[in-house]
């Protein structure tokens, strides 16, 4: 069994996973478990936040549910749906049949045999390896309705079927909630939830980051990766590279045996760091050198 006992055991067990924690996350992360709580990231997006959940799926051996929101989504998307086309199937089937009971036909139609489960329904049933790790990812992009039915859903870890009636979760799951600030989430949700803001990682943790992710990168590449990418981070830009671009970058720099960082191979996997052409035609020329040789004094002895 997994030893979740401490803060210590809780960072020791991501760090076995590849996820570098921090004291702080390590400690909100523990308590989440220990105590049965929602627990509530937000932070910029690239930072790690979703990583977390499945760190813990991997590290704890228990099933992942990934709730991907989306503008729009509403509470029957979230927890179930009704099979209409294996429905009508059914109701042609006993047509042909020449079955007169209404009521039965019914109870069928109605039945577990036609239900598909989404995440929110399938987090409330039973598994043999435990509660099931629940990912509610960016939350901010619903709307307030659904925020106002989730407050039930994680009060009472139940959802009511009107077809089946009120499902229970026989062990509540364990619930992440993530956030990209895009707007406000409600108070009396986060209310509900442990919370915890997860910052972009310094220098080392970002070292120990790549070097989990990216053992084949040597030190020297690496140290300049996460030198530059820290330097990008000051600059004004529209976005931000986050810590999977940093991994993305230094895997791309592999493939194309960069021994070293310059300019020109800059310019040429730029698109591998910033996602937005405004942020990309800034970098050109010579600023991504005084960037680059920024970086590159910052990892000189003082």
């Amino acid at each position: 069994m997994t030893d979740i006992s401490s803060i210590d055991a809780v960072q020791t067990m991501l760090s076995q996973q590849g996820y570098v924690s921090d004291r702080a996350l390590g400690t909100v992360v523990f308590l989440s478990l220990k105590l049965g709580r929602p627990l509530f990231l937000e932070g910029e997006a690239g930072v790690g936040k979703t990583e977390i959940a499945k760190a813990l799926a991997k590290g704890l051996g228990r099933r992942l549910i990934r709730l991907q929101c989306y503008e729009g989504l509403d509470a029957s998307s979230a927890v179930y749906e009704w099979n209409f086309p294996a429905q009508m199937v059914a109701i042609r089937a006993a047509e042909a049949a020449g079955s007169a009971d209404a009521a039965k036909l019914n109870t069928h139609l109605f039945s577990d045999e036609f239900l598909i489960e989404r995440p929110l329904l399938q987090a409330m049933r039973p598994d043999a390896n435990g509660a099931p790790i629940l990912l509610i990812d960016e939350l901010d992009r619903t709307d307030a309705p659904f925020e106002a039915f989730l407050l039930e859903a994680l009060s009472d870890f139940q959802v009511t079927i009107p077809e089946l009636g009120t499902i229970v979760a026989p062990e509540p799951p364990i619930v992440i909630l993530t956030s990209n600030r895009t707007r406000e989430v409600h108070d009396a949700l986060k209310r509900r939830c442990l919370y915890h803001w997860v910052e972009y990682p310094n220098f080392d943790r970002e070292m120990e980051i790549l070097t989990a992710q990216a053992p084949e990168a040597s030190a020297a590449l690496s140290r300049q990766v996460v030198a530059f990418v820290q330097q990008l981070r000051t600059e004004d830009l529209f976005k931000k590279p986050g810590v999977a671009e940093t991994i993305d970058w230094a895997k791309c720099l592999l493939a194309l045996d960069v021994l070293t960082l310059s300019p020109e191979v800059i310019a040429d996997t730029l698109g591998a760091v910033l996602k937005y052409q405004d942020d990309i035609a800034k970098l050109h020329g010579s600023e991504a050198k005084r960037i680059l040789d920024q970086a590159k004094a910052s990892l000189e002895p003082a």
